[in-house]
Protein backbone atom coordinates (compact mmCIF):
# COMPACT_ATOMS: atom_id res chain seq x y z
CA UNK A 1 0.00 0.00 0.00
CA UNK A 2 1.87 2.74 -1.10
CA UNK A 3 0.92 5.99 1.39
CA UNK A 4 2.42 2.89 4.02
CA UNK A 5 5.15 2.96 2.54
CA UNK A 6 5.49 6.83 2.47
CA UNK A 7 4.64 7.02 5.89
CA UNK A 8 7.87 4.41 6.68
CA UNK A 9 9.80 6.77 4.59
CA UNK A 10 8.55 9.90 6.31
CA UNK A 11 9.64 8.77 9.69
CA UNK A 12 13.03 7.58 8.81
CA UNK A 13 13.65 10.32 6.65
CA UNK A 14 12.57 13.34 9.19
CA UNK A 15 14.20 11.30 12.16
CA UNK A 16 15.32 14.82 14.12
CA UNK A 17 12.30 16.93 12.80
CA UNK A 18 9.26 16.85 15.53
CA UNK A 19 6.56 14.84 15.09
CA UNK A 20 4.31 15.74 18.05
CA UNK A 21 3.74 18.50 20.03
CA UNK A 22 1.47 17.02 23.44
CA UNK A 23 0.92 19.08 26.66
CA UNK A 24 3.93 21.09 25.36
CA UNK A 25 6.17 18.01 25.17
CA UNK A 26 7.98 17.21 21.89
CA UNK A 27 8.43 13.60 20.34
CA UNK A 28 11.03 13.90 17.25
CA UNK A 29 10.43 11.12 14.64
CA UNK A 30 13.14 9.05 16.09
CA UNK A 31 10.84 8.72 19.17
CA UNK A 32 7.58 8.07 17.15
CA UNK A 33 9.85 5.09 15.38
CA UNK A 34 10.40 3.45 18.55
CA UNK A 35 7.19 3.53 19.80
CA UNK A 36 5.96 2.13 16.54
CA UNK A 37 8.49 -0.92 16.49
CA UNK A 38 7.89 -1.51 20.20
CA UNK A 39 3.98 -1.96 19.56
CA UNK A 40 4.75 -3.55 16.38
CA UNK A 41 6.57 -5.96 18.15
CA UNK A 42 3.80 -6.30 20.77
CA UNK A 43 1.13 -7.02 17.96
CA UNK A 44 3.33 -9.74 16.19
CA UNK A 45 4.28 -11.38 19.73
CA UNK A 46 0.30 -11.25 20.99
CA UNK A 47 -2.43 -10.99 18.40
CA UNK A 48 -3.21 -14.23 16.10
CA UNK A 49 -2.58 -13.57 12.25
CA UNK A 50 -6.51 -13.84 11.56
CA UNK A 51 -7.63 -10.94 14.01
CA UNK A 52 -8.01 -7.75 11.97
CA UNK A 53 -9.96 -5.75 13.51
CA UNK A 54 -8.51 -4.02 17.12
CA UNK A 55 -9.50 -2.00 19.86
CA UNK A 56 -7.72 1.65 20.68
CA UNK A 57 -8.44 3.90 23.76
CA UNK A 58 -7.98 7.05 22.54
CA UNK A 59 -5.46 8.98 24.88
CA UNK A 60 -3.47 11.75 23.83
CA UNK A 61 -0.29 10.13 23.64
CA UNK A 62 2.56 9.12 21.18
CA UNK A 63 1.67 5.66 21.95
CA UNK A 64 -2.00 6.33 20.69
CA UNK A 65 -0.54 7.90 17.19
CA UNK A 66 2.35 5.13 16.74
CA UNK A 67 -0.37 2.24 17.83
CA UNK A 68 -2.70 3.23 14.40
CA UNK A 69 0.55 3.15 12.51
CA UNK A 70 1.75 0.09 13.84
CA UNK A 71 -1.51 -1.33 12.97
CA UNK A 72 -1.22 -0.38 9.38
CA UNK A 73 2.05 -1.80 8.99
CA UNK A 74 0.94 -5.19 10.08
CA UNK A 75 -2.34 -4.91 7.66
CA UNK A 76 -4.62 -4.75 10.23
CA UNK A 77 -7.74 -1.81 11.34
CA UNK A 78 -7.75 0.24 13.81
CA UNK A 79 -11.76 0.58 16.27
CA UNK A 80 -11.19 3.94 17.98
CA UNK A 81 -13.19 3.99 21.68
CA UNK A 82 -12.80 7.64 23.46
CA UNK A 83 -11.98 6.59 27.38
CA UNK A 84 -14.16 9.70 28.36
CA UNK A 85 -17.32 7.31 26.37
CA UNK A 86 -19.54 5.25 28.82
CA UNK A 87 -17.89 2.16 28.98
CA UNK A 88 -21.05 0.52 28.00
CA UNK A 89 -21.09 2.04 25.01
CA UNK A 90 -17.58 1.48 23.92
CA UNK A 91 -17.77 -2.75 24.86
CA UNK A 92 -20.59 -2.81 22.62
CA UNK A 93 -18.44 -1.40 19.93
CA UNK A 94 -16.16 -3.97 20.37
CA UNK A 95 -19.13 -6.48 20.34
CA UNK A 96 -20.20 -5.61 16.92
CA UNK A 97 -16.97 -5.78 15.97
CA UNK A 98 -15.85 -9.21 16.99
CA UNK A 99 -12.68 -7.45 18.59
CA UNK A 100 -11.16 -9.37 20.94
CA UNK A 101 -7.67 -7.53 21.46
CA UNK A 102 -7.50 -3.73 22.72
CA UNK A 103 -4.38 -1.58 22.55
CA UNK A 104 -4.75 0.89 25.97
CA UNK A 105 -1.87 3.47 27.04
CA UNK A 106 -3.70 3.98 30.35
CA UNK A 107 -1.74 3.45 33.35
CA UNK A 108 -4.72 0.46 34.61
CA UNK A 109 -6.43 -0.61 31.61
CA UNK A 110 -10.10 -0.84 32.54
CA UNK A 111 -11.20 -3.24 29.35
CA UNK A 112 -10.51 -6.38 31.41
CA UNK A 113 -12.47 -8.77 29.08
CA UNK A 114 -10.31 -8.25 26.46
CA UNK A 115 -6.70 -9.49 25.72
CA UNK A 116 -4.60 -5.75 26.40
CA UNK A 117 -1.82 -4.81 24.93
CA UNK A 118 -0.38 -1.79 27.61
CA UNK A 119 1.71 0.12 24.63
CA UNK A 120 2.66 2.69 27.37
CA UNK A 121 5.68 -0.01 29.11
CA UNK A 122 6.69 -1.92 25.89
CA UNK A 123 10.42 -2.42 25.32
CA UNK A 124 11.01 -4.48 22.64
CA UNK A 125 11.72 -3.39 19.27
CA UNK A 126 10.13 -4.78 15.67
CA UNK A 127 13.40 -5.23 13.62
CA UNK A 128 11.78 -2.54 10.76
CA UNK A 129 8.99 -0.51 10.02
CA UNK A 130 8.61 -2.00 6.14
CA UNK A 131 4.70 -2.59 5.77
CA UNK A 132 3.79 -6.11 5.10
CA UNK A 133 1.75 -7.25 1.91
CA UNK A 134 -1.71 -7.34 2.53
CA UNK A 135 -4.94 -6.54 0.33
CA UNK A 136 -6.18 -3.22 -0.66
CA UNK A 137 -9.80 -3.70 0.23
CA UNK A 138 -9.09 -4.46 3.72
CA UNK A 139 -10.45 -2.06 6.53
CA UNK A 140 -7.74 0.46 8.25
CA UNK A 141 -10.50 1.66 10.54
CA UNK A 142 -14.16 1.50 11.43
CA UNK A 143 -15.54 4.50 12.91
CA UNK A 144 -18.69 4.33 14.75
CA UNK A 145 -21.11 7.37 14.48
CA UNK A 146 -24.75 8.02 16.04
CA UNK A 147 -27.43 6.01 15.19
CA UNK A 148 -30.97 7.36 15.32
CA UNK A 149 -31.89 4.27 16.96
CA UNK A 150 -29.31 4.83 19.75
CA UNK A 151 -27.48 1.96 18.62
CA UNK A 152 -24.02 3.57 16.94
CA UNK A 153 -23.38 2.98 13.26
CA UNK A 154 -20.19 1.25 12.08
CA UNK A 155 -18.28 2.68 8.87
CA UNK A 156 -15.63 0.77 7.50
CA UNK A 157 -13.03 2.74 5.77
CA UNK A 158 -10.51 0.43 3.28
CA UNK A 159 -7.15 0.72 2.90
CA UNK A 160 -7.69 1.66 -0.59
CA UNK A 161 -10.26 4.48 -0.17
CA UNK A 162 -7.76 6.00 2.38
CA UNK A 163 -5.11 6.09 -0.49
CA UNK A 164 -7.59 7.07 -2.37
CA UNK A 165 -7.95 10.18 -0.54
CA UNK A 166 -4.28 10.64 -0.48
CA UNK A 167 -4.60 10.51 -4.30
CA UNK A 168 -6.89 13.46 -4.40
CA UNK A 169 -5.26 15.69 -2.09
CA UNK A 170 -1.82 15.01 -3.77
CA UNK A 171 -3.54 16.06 -6.44
CA UNK A 172 -4.58 19.33 -5.81
CA UNK A 173 -1.50 21.86 -6.41
CA UNK A 174 -3.17 24.67 -3.40
CA UNK A 175 -1.98 22.42 -0.48
CA UNK A 176 1.55 21.02 0.04
CA UNK A 177 2.91 20.53 2.96
CA UNK A 178 6.42 20.15 4.32
CA UNK A 179 8.40 19.21 7.55
CA UNK A 180 8.78 22.25 8.71
CA UNK A 181 4.85 22.56 8.95
CA UNK A 182 3.54 22.94 12.62
CA UNK A 183 -0.49 21.16 11.72
CA UNK A 184 -3.20 21.73 14.76
CA UNK A 185 -4.66 18.35 15.36
CA UNK A 186 -7.68 19.89 17.67
CA UNK A 187 -10.35 15.86 17.12
CA UNK A 188 -10.69 13.11 18.77
CA UNK A 189 -9.36 10.38 17.34
CA UNK A 190 -13.12 8.57 17.14
CA UNK A 191 -14.27 11.26 15.13
CA UNK A 192 -13.23 11.21 11.04
CA UNK A 193 -11.49 14.54 10.43
CA UNK A 194 -8.51 13.23 12.68
CA UNK A 195 -7.43 11.16 10.42
CA UNK A 196 -6.39 14.28 7.96
CA UNK A 197 -4.55 16.14 10.55
CA UNK A 198 -2.88 13.66 11.53
CA UNK A 199 -2.14 11.32 8.24
CA UNK A 200 -1.46 14.42 6.08
CA UNK A 201 1.68 15.56 8.66
CA UNK A 202 3.07 12.35 9.15
CA UNK A 203 3.15 11.84 5.25
CA UNK A 204 5.24 15.13 5.11
CA UNK A 205 7.27 15.32 8.11
CA UNK A 206 5.35 18.11 9.97
CA UNK A 207 4.75 18.20 13.53
CA UNK A 208 1.22 18.01 15.07
CA UNK A 209 0.05 19.74 17.71
CA UNK A 210 -2.68 18.21 20.04
CA UNK A 211 -5.23 19.11 22.52
CA UNK A 212 -4.89 17.84 25.74
CA UNK A 213 -8.35 16.47 27.26
CA UNK A 214 -9.65 18.52 30.02
CA UNK A 215 -8.67 21.51 28.84
CA UNK A 216 -10.99 24.48 26.91
CA UNK A 217 -10.35 23.78 23.47
CA UNK A 218 -10.95 26.80 22.03
CA UNK A 219 -8.58 28.90 24.21
CA UNK A 220 -6.30 26.02 24.06
CA UNK A 221 -6.24 26.71 20.39
CA UNK A 222 -6.02 30.36 20.96
CA UNK A 223 -2.76 29.84 23.05
CA UNK A 224 -1.38 26.94 20.31
CA UNK A 225 -1.83 29.57 17.28
CA UNK A 226 -0.18 32.49 19.49
CA UNK A 227 2.73 30.49 21.06
CA UNK A 228 3.70 27.81 18.35
CA UNK A 229 2.73 30.20 15.72
CA UNK A 230 1.00 27.68 13.47
CA UNK A 231 1.11 27.50 10.19
CA UNK A 232 -1.60 24.83 9.39
CA UNK A 233 -5.21 24.75 10.37
CA UNK A 234 -8.15 22.15 10.25
CA UNK A 235 -10.83 23.18 11.95
CA UNK A 236 -14.89 22.68 12.07
CA UNK A 237 -16.53 26.11 11.90
CA UNK A 238 -18.12 26.04 15.36
CA UNK A 239 -14.71 26.83 17.16
CA UNK A 240 -14.13 30.21 15.06
CA UNK A 241 -16.98 31.11 17.16
CA UNK A 242 -15.85 31.20 20.56
CA UNK A 243 -12.48 32.28 19.20
CA UNK A 244 -14.34 35.50 18.17
CA UNK A 245 -13.58 37.43 21.16
CA UNK A 246 -10.08 37.02 20.75
CA UNK A 247 -9.78 37.85 17.18
CA UNK A 248 -8.20 41.70 17.41
CA UNK A 249 -5.65 39.84 18.97
CA UNK A 250 -5.00 37.05 16.22
CA UNK A 251 -2.82 38.14 13.83
CA UNK A 252 -0.90 35.34 12.82
CA UNK A 253 1.55 35.74 9.38
CA UNK A 254 2.42 31.96 10.31
CA UNK A 255 -0.45 30.44 9.05
CA UNK A 256 -0.42 29.16 5.55
CA UNK A 257 -3.51 26.84 5.40
CA UNK A 258 -6.80 27.05 7.01
CA UNK A 259 -9.13 24.14 6.31
CA UNK A 260 -12.56 23.85 7.57
CA UNK A 261 -15.12 21.07 7.93
CA UNK A 262 -17.98 18.89 9.64
CA UNK A 263 -20.35 21.78 9.35
CA UNK A 264 -21.55 24.93 7.55
CA UNK A 265 -18.79 27.32 7.51
CA UNK A 266 -20.85 31.43 7.49
CA UNK A 267 -19.57 33.89 5.41
CA UNK A 268 -19.54 36.50 7.92
CA UNK A 269 -17.75 35.23 10.42
CA UNK A 270 -15.01 33.38 7.70
CA UNK A 271 -14.60 37.03 6.37
CA UNK A 272 -13.68 38.03 10.05
CA UNK A 273 -11.65 35.48 10.52
CA UNK A 274 -9.82 35.48 7.17
CA UNK A 275 -8.62 39.27 8.70
CA UNK A 276 -6.47 37.33 11.10
CA UNK A 277 -4.65 35.36 9.13
CA UNK A 278 -3.28 37.55 6.00
CA UNK A 279 -1.26 34.97 4.28
CA UNK A 280 -3.51 32.27 4.91
CA UNK A 281 -4.98 30.02 1.51
CA UNK A 282 -8.64 28.99 3.47
CA UNK A 283 -10.80 25.74 2.14
CA UNK A 284 -13.75 24.92 2.75
CA UNK A 285 -14.16 21.21 2.86
CA UNK A 286 -16.76 19.03 2.43
CA UNK A 287 -17.40 15.22 3.26
CA UNK A 288 -19.02 12.52 5.43
CA UNK A 289 -16.98 9.93 7.20
CA UNK A 290 -18.88 7.09 4.70
CA UNK A 291 -16.58 8.94 1.79
CA UNK A 292 -13.59 8.72 3.99
CA UNK A 293 -13.52 12.03 5.22
CA UNK A 294 -13.43 14.89 2.31
CA UNK A 295 -14.77 14.65 -0.96
CA UNK A 296 -14.32 18.37 -2.28
CA UNK A 297 -13.73 21.88 -1.52
CA UNK A 298 -14.16 25.48 -1.89
CA UNK A 299 -11.29 28.01 -2.11
CA UNK A 300 -12.67 30.69 0.28
CA UNK A 301 -11.06 34.87 -1.15
CA UNK A 302 -12.93 37.04 0.97
CA UNK A 303 -12.58 39.63 -2.06
CA UNK A 304 -13.40 37.60 -4.83
CA UNK A 305 -14.39 34.47 -4.11
CA UNK A 306 -17.15 34.29 -1.81
CA UNK A 307 -19.67 32.54 -3.18
CA UNK A 308 -22.59 31.61 -0.58
CA UNK A 309 -26.23 30.21 -0.08
CA UNK A 310 -28.36 32.06 2.97
CA UNK A 311 -24.97 33.08 4.23
CA UNK A 312 -23.54 29.81 3.95
CA UNK A 313 -20.33 29.16 1.97
CA UNK A 314 -20.03 26.80 -1.03
CA UNK A 315 -18.89 23.28 -0.80
CA UNK A 316 -17.41 23.86 -4.26
CA UNK A 317 -16.37 21.40 -6.57
CA UNK A 318 -15.70 17.37 -6.31
CA UNK A 319 -11.63 16.16 -5.63
CA UNK A 320 -9.96 13.94 -8.33
CA UNK A 321 -12.12 10.52 -8.91
CA UNK A 322 -15.14 11.99 -6.64
CA UNK A 323 -18.54 12.34 -8.81
CA UNK A 324 -21.29 14.34 -7.45
CA UNK A 325 -25.02 13.93 -8.39
CA UNK A 326 -27.93 16.01 -7.02
CA UNK A 327 -31.28 14.06 -6.86
CA UNK A 328 -34.96 14.17 -6.06
CA UNK A 329 -36.45 11.28 -4.01
CA UNK A 330 -36.71 9.09 -6.42
CA UNK A 331 -32.91 8.91 -6.95
CA UNK A 332 -33.52 11.49 -10.38
CA UNK A 333 -30.65 13.88 -11.35
CA UNK A 334 -32.50 17.38 -11.13
CA UNK A 335 -32.25 20.41 -13.06
CA UNK A 336 -29.01 22.71 -12.51
CA UNK A 337 -30.08 25.35 -9.22
CA UNK A 338 -32.68 22.87 -8.23
CA UNK A 339 -32.14 21.91 -4.43
CA UNK A 340 -31.97 18.14 -3.84
CA UNK A 341 -29.76 15.54 -2.16
CA UNK A 342 -26.44 15.56 -2.68
CA UNK A 343 -24.96 11.67 -3.47
CA UNK A 344 -21.10 10.91 -3.99
CA UNK A 345 -19.85 8.08 -6.09
CA UNK A 346 -16.02 6.90 -6.42
CA UNK A 347 -12.56 5.21 -4.91
CA UNK A 348 -13.30 6.88 -1.08
CA UNK A 349 -17.09 5.54 -0.38
CA UNK A 350 -17.13 2.81 1.97
CA UNK A 351 -17.94 -0.77 1.36
CA UNK A 352 -21.16 -0.16 3.79
CA UNK A 353 -22.40 0.40 7.01
CA UNK A 354 -21.06 -3.02 9.54
CA UNK A 355 -23.55 -5.41 9.68
CA UNK A 356 -26.81 -3.02 9.11
CA UNK A 357 -28.62 -4.59 5.78
CA UNK A 358 -31.44 -2.25 6.50
CA UNK A 359 -29.27 1.26 6.55
CA UNK A 360 -27.17 -0.19 3.66
CA UNK A 361 -30.67 -0.24 1.21
CA UNK A 362 -31.69 3.04 2.41
CA UNK A 363 -28.34 4.46 1.43
CA UNK A 364 -26.88 3.44 -0.84
CA UNK A 365 -27.90 2.88 -4.72
CA UNK A 366 -26.05 1.90 -8.21
CA UNK A 367 -27.08 4.26 -11.32
CA UNK A 368 -25.42 3.61 -14.78
CA UNK A 369 -23.52 5.83 -16.28
CA UNK A 370 -22.27 5.62 -20.36
CA UNK A 371 -22.64 1.84 -19.55
CA UNK A 372 -20.80 1.31 -16.45
CA UNK A 373 -22.45 0.87 -12.49
CA UNK A 374 -21.68 3.50 -10.09
CA UNK A 375 -22.80 2.92 -6.28
CA UNK A 376 -23.49 6.19 -4.61
CA UNK A 377 -23.71 6.92 -1.14
CA UNK A 378 -26.91 9.58 0.03
CA UNK A 379 -25.21 12.62 2.25
CA UNK A 380 -28.44 13.59 3.45
CA UNK A 381 -27.30 16.84 2.89
CA UNK A 382 -29.39 19.41 0.19
CA UNK A 383 -27.62 21.45 -2.03
CA UNK A 384 -27.84 22.96 -5.75
CA UNK A 385 -25.10 22.42 -8.70
CA UNK A 386 -24.93 25.86 -9.99
CA UNK A 387 -24.46 27.16 -13.80
CA UNK A 388 -20.42 27.07 -12.73
CA UNK A 389 -20.62 23.80 -11.89
CA UNK A 390 -19.89 24.55 -8.23
CA UNK A 391 -21.98 23.23 -5.35
CA UNK A 392 -23.96 24.93 -3.02
CA UNK A 393 -24.99 23.60 0.75
CA UNK A 394 -28.62 24.18 1.30
CA UNK A 395 -28.93 22.26 4.92
CA UNK A 396 -29.48 18.77 6.40
CA UNK A 397 -32.51 17.25 4.40
CA UNK A 398 -33.27 16.44 8.31
CA UNK A 399 -33.16 20.39 9.04
CA UNK A 400 -36.24 20.66 6.40
CA UNK A 401 -38.98 20.16 8.10
CA UNK A 402 -42.64 20.63 7.95
CA UNK A 403 -44.22 23.36 9.57
CA UNK A 404 -48.34 23.98 8.50
CA UNK A 405 -47.27 21.72 5.36
CA UNK A 406 -44.99 23.93 4.29
CA UNK A 407 -41.42 22.36 3.78
CA UNK A 408 -39.06 25.11 5.75
CA UNK A 409 -35.27 25.29 5.82
CA UNK A 410 -34.33 25.92 9.35
CA UNK A 411 -30.58 27.35 7.66
CA UNK A 412 -32.88 30.33 5.90
CA UNK A 413 -34.07 30.91 9.26
CA UNK A 414 -30.90 31.59 10.59
CA UNK A 415 -29.61 33.20 8.31
CA UNK A 416 -32.02 36.03 8.12
CA UNK A 417 -32.35 36.08 12.49
CA UNK A 418 -28.73 36.85 12.01
CA UNK A 419 -28.22 38.71 9.46
CA UNK A 420 -29.44 41.84 10.97
CA UNK A 421 -29.11 41.24 14.68
CA UNK A 422 -26.35 43.86 16.00
CA UNK A 423 -24.65 40.93 18.58
CA UNK A 424 -22.40 38.39 16.91
CA UNK A 425 -23.74 34.86 18.62
CA UNK A 426 -24.86 31.31 17.98
CA UNK A 427 -28.56 31.31 16.58
CA UNK A 428 -30.25 27.49 15.73
CA UNK A 429 -33.19 27.51 14.60
CA UNK A 430 -35.28 23.92 15.48
CA UNK A 431 -38.30 22.31 14.97
CA UNK A 432 -39.74 21.38 18.39
CA UNK A 433 -42.68 19.24 19.26
CA UNK A 434 -45.92 21.18 20.84
CA UNK A 435 -48.09 18.72 23.23
CA UNK A 436 -50.43 17.85 20.49
CA UNK A 437 -47.66 16.38 18.27
CA UNK A 438 -47.41 19.35 16.01
CA UNK A 439 -43.92 20.79 14.71
CA UNK A 440 -43.34 24.63 16.07
CA UNK A 441 -40.48 26.55 15.28
CA UNK A 442 -38.14 27.84 17.87
CA UNK A 443 -34.70 29.70 18.01
CA UNK A 444 -31.99 29.09 20.28
CA UNK A 445 -29.61 31.92 21.08
CA UNK A 446 -26.24 31.88 22.72
CA UNK A 447 -26.02 34.23 24.70
CA UNK A 448 -27.66 36.63 28.43
CA UNK A 449 -30.67 37.31 27.28
CA UNK A 450 -30.92 40.88 25.25
CA UNK A 451 -34.00 42.24 23.16
CA UNK A 452 -35.08 40.37 19.83
CA UNK A 453 -37.54 43.06 18.64
CA UNK A 454 -35.60 44.64 16.19
CA UNK A 455 -34.31 40.90 14.61
CA UNK A 456 -38.12 39.39 14.38
CA UNK A 457 -39.13 42.58 12.97
CA UNK A 458 -36.37 42.07 10.27
CA UNK A 459 -37.38 38.62 9.61
CA UNK A 460 -40.86 39.07 8.74
CA UNK A 461 -39.69 41.11 6.18
CA UNK A 462 -38.32 38.53 4.82
CA UNK A 463 -40.09 35.23 5.29
CA UNK A 464 -43.82 34.25 6.03
CA UNK A 465 -45.37 34.33 8.90
CA UNK A 466 -45.10 30.29 9.50
CA UNK A 467 -41.45 30.52 9.16
CA UNK A 468 -41.04 33.02 11.90
CA UNK A 469 -40.41 31.01 15.80
CA UNK A 470 -42.61 31.28 17.95
CA UNK A 471 -40.66 30.27 20.82
CA UNK A 472 -36.84 31.88 21.28
CA UNK A 473 -34.46 30.33 24.22
CA UNK A 474 -31.22 32.47 25.59
CA UNK A 475 -28.90 29.55 26.62
CA UNK A 476 -25.47 30.94 27.81
CA UNK A 477 -23.41 27.55 26.58
CA UNK A 478 -24.89 25.65 23.58
CA UNK A 479 -24.35 21.92 24.18
CA UNK A 480 -21.69 19.89 21.76
CA UNK A 481 -20.78 16.66 20.62
CA UNK A 482 -17.32 15.27 21.28
CA UNK A 483 -16.05 16.63 17.68
CA UNK A 484 -17.14 20.07 18.48
CA UNK A 485 -20.85 20.09 16.60
CA UNK A 486 -23.63 21.93 17.98
CA UNK A 487 -25.80 18.88 19.60
CA UNK A 488 -29.52 20.08 18.28
CA UNK A 489 -31.31 17.12 20.17
CA UNK A 490 -29.99 18.84 23.43
CA UNK A 491 -30.95 22.26 22.68
CA UNK A 492 -34.35 20.92 21.78
CA UNK A 493 -34.72 20.26 25.58
CA UNK A 494 -34.08 23.72 26.66
CA UNK A 495 -37.81 24.57 25.27
CA UNK A 496 -41.10 23.46 27.54
CA UNK A 497 -43.83 23.66 24.51
CA UNK A 498 -47.17 23.69 26.32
Amino acid sequence: MEFIKNIQQSIEKNAEHNSLCISNVYFTYKDFEIEVRKIRKAIVNTIEEGEKLIGLVTNDDIQTYASIIALWLEGKAYVPVNPETPLDRNYHIFELTKTKYVIDSSKESIYNDYKVINSSILEDLHPSLSPKDFSGEDIAYILFTSGTTGVPKGVPITFNNVQALVNAIDAEPEFNLNNTDRCLQMFELTFDFSVVTYLFPLLAGSCMYTIPKGTIKYFYIFKLIKEKALTVLTMVPSIINYLRPYFPEINEESVRYCSFGGGALHNDIAKEWSECLPNCKIFNYYGPTEFTVYSGFYPYQKDTHTKAHNGIIAIGTPQKDTLYLVVNENNEEVSIGETGELCLGGPQITPGYWKNKEKNEQSFFVRNENGEDIRYYKTGDLCIKDKDNDFLYVGRADFQVKIRGYRVELSEIEFHAKSKSEKKVNMVALDINNKLGNAELGLAIESEPFDTTYIFEHMKTKMPNYMIPMHVKFIKDFPHSINGKIDRKELKKHFDIK
